[in-house]
């Protein structure tokens, strides 16, 4: 649905044409003051007003880079979004952006704005008359004056401030001093931020490194200690990220904020950026994969009938999305264009690429994964102790399956009475026996991690309570839960969620056939992959499960290789052998490694 499916995103002219691709379709989303952007009918928690304002302010993450760049082909598109910028700003002008609060979503959207005064402020302050310059002042300057979230956002205030020292306007140093020394109290080691209270996810990536690097850039001669411990954790950072992607530069699914897709890269593309390489990492190897993710992501069906992006994961799916994610929220995925401000003779768009494959298994216990690969590099799979977000939509999909794949994804629940609408995959669900809700994990009350397995104790309601070992083997992996019950249960454990149908390539019957269950396993395999779940102790069947559609982040119409149980009250082993395999295999031999 857009022109950047069949571009080849190779060479520097390659990314140009590719952000240009992204952008054309938005042009005529813009009103007529240019200082909103509307591109579809969903809402997020704020108003109309300002989820314009949000879809508007993103697509400056690349136009400021192509700026920086010199890119010719930015120009037009710019023109357009200054027209907006000076609108937008002018609080005589219709379509002013208004006057803000503490924590508002607008001071997310002045980042932008902020970068594009730090690093072309020629463009973003010498383009405008003094009027418009002192409206713009008087907006951004909002930031400062009021209260905001103890997170990432902190790194919003800092840009905006930035922006300002570059055009001689008044900073608020103690601001500026504040929200530095809060995110580098964020930081918790190994190259990891924590978020909010406790979170880690991506948004240590695209949020506290991308802006760390971002800010090493702009100040390294004026504050070189803090942008040598920005730029130092980034390479600690790089070779623990890189074990996220497989060889087709997808990445994990994990955590919120999905809908940003591509921001995935935007680390990549920073790093080049500031400059910042390591040993395991250079120039060609982050280029391959910032490149080869962006590739992956256009090649999805997730446009829609104009070109624009959608809501959503691997297609259109409001399902999975949080309640901060209107219509023009996955332009913050624009941040991975951030390496075309770089010229073309830069080494880095000089160098050819170079295909990085990180361990088979690497443990990273700050963020309680243990992250496996295949031989070939083509799924990597991440087992995790449950590292709990809260505050977010489906958040015990997003943080507690136990393992989470670059191929399969993983579903959310719609609704958590009946299993088909649950998105119980690569989770044990539990409920009072023959009624009530099902219940996933949500948090532990205890785990370990070491390169062999996981292990963890969580309770999914009350009166019972789970010790869980997850036991990598290759293709496969070993569940094994000792369940304490005070009360009769029925529980069901999923393996990986599989594509029910091929979109006209191959007819749904063959689908039908290529699936069985009965009493010890579950199994399903066909042209986009393969699972099973096969019960070594204490289930009682097996089920092939068809899922609601729209659960799978990954496809709309999934099917469930699930194993079932009833339980009495009491004390219970049960032990389970999970399949994954991205080709066309029927899983038969069962590996031979029981837990302890």
């Amino acid at each position: 649905m857009n022109a950047i499916a069949s571009n080849p995103l190779k060479t520097r002219q390659d990314v140009v044409r590719g952000a240009i691709q992204l952008i054309d379709p938005l042009v005529s989303c813009l009103t007529p003051g240019k200082a909103r952007m509307i591109v579809g009918d969903g809402s997020a928690h704020y108003s109309e007003d300002v989820a314009g304002m949000e879809g508007f302010s993103r697509v400056l993450w690349a136009l400021v880079p192509m700026l920086m760049g010199k890119c010719p082909e930015a120009e037009p598109y710019w023109a357009l979004w200054r027209e907006g910028l000076i609108n937008g700003t002018d609080p005589a002008h219709p379509e002013y952006w208004g006057r803000i609060r503490d924590s508002d979503q607008r001071m997310v959207e002045m980042a932008a704005i902020g970068m594009g005064l730090c690093f072309v402020p020629e463009r973003f302050w010498g383009e405008l008359n003094e009027k418009q310059r002192e409206n713009l002042y008087t907006w951004l300057n909002q930031i400062n004056l009021y209260d905001m979230p103890k997170n990432n956002w902190r790194f919003f205030r800092i840009m905006v401030n930035l922006g300002f020292r570059k055009v001689g306007r008044p900073v608020d140093k103690g601001r500026l001093k504040e929200d530095l020394d809060m995110m580098e109290g964020h930081y918790v080691g190994d190259g990891w931020y924590f978020d909010a209270e406790t979170m880690r996810d991506y948004y240590t990536i695209w949020g506290f490194h991308f802006y760390g690097l971002v800010y090493a850039a702009a100040m390294g001669a004026e504050d070189p200690d803090r942008c040598r411990r920005f730029t130092e954790r980034a390479q600690l950072m790089a070779p623990r990220f890189a074990c996220w992607f497989d060889r087709e530069g997808r990445a994990l699914p994990y955590g919120r904020s999905l809908t940003y897709r591509f921001a995935q890269g935007a680390f990549w593309s920073a790093m080049a950026f500031a400059g910042v390489r390591t040993e395991e990492l250079g120039w060609g190897e982050m280029k391959h994969l910032w490149l080869s993710n962006l590739r992956s992501w256009v090649r999805m069906p997730i446009f829609d009938r104009g070109g624009a992006l959608t809501v959503g994961y691997g297609y259109p799916n409001l399902c999975m999305a949080e309640g901060y994610n209107a219509p023009g929220s996955p332009y913050w995925g624009m941040k991975t264009f951030t390496a075309l401000a770089l010229p073309e003779d830069h080494p880095f768009w000089q160098v050819e690429e170079r295909a990085y494959t990180p361990p088979q298994r690497f443990l990273d216990p700050q963020v309680r994964h243990l992250i496996t690969r295949d031989g070939e590099n083509r799924q990597v799979i991440s087992y995790t102790a449950g590292n709990h977000g809260c505050g977010h939509m489906h958040e015990d999909e997003k943080y507690e399956k136990f393992a989470y794949s670059t191929h399969f994804t993983f579903s959310v629940a719609k609704e958590s009475t009946v299993l088909e609408e649950g998105g119980y995959d690569s989770m044990l669900a539990v409920r009072r026996q023959g009624r009530d809700l099902w219940h996933g994990r949500s948090g532990c009350d205890s785990f370990r991690l070491t390169e062999e397995k996981v292990e963890c104790v969580w309770r999914p309601m009350e009166g019972v309570r789970v010790e869980t070992t997850l036991i990598p083997a290759g293709k496969w992996h070993i569940r094994r839960h000792i369940i304490h019950t005070d009360l009769p249960i029925d529980i069901a454990e999923g393996a990986f969620a599989v594509r029910r149908d091929w979109a006209g390539s191959r007819p749904c019957d063959r689908t039908a056939s290529r699936m069985e269950d009965d009493a010890r396993h579950a199994a399903l395999w066909g042209a986009c992959g393969s699972s099973a779940i096969f019960a070594l102790k204490g289930y009682d069947r097996g089920r092939v499960v068809w899922m609601e559609p729209n659960t799978n982040l990954q496809y709309p119409r999934t099917n469930l290789p699930m194993l079932l149980a009833s339980l009495p009250a009491g004390t219970h082993e049960l032990i389970c052998a999970v399949y994954a395999d991205t080709e066309e295999a029927r899983p038969d031999a069962v590996p031979a490694v029981i837990p302890r």
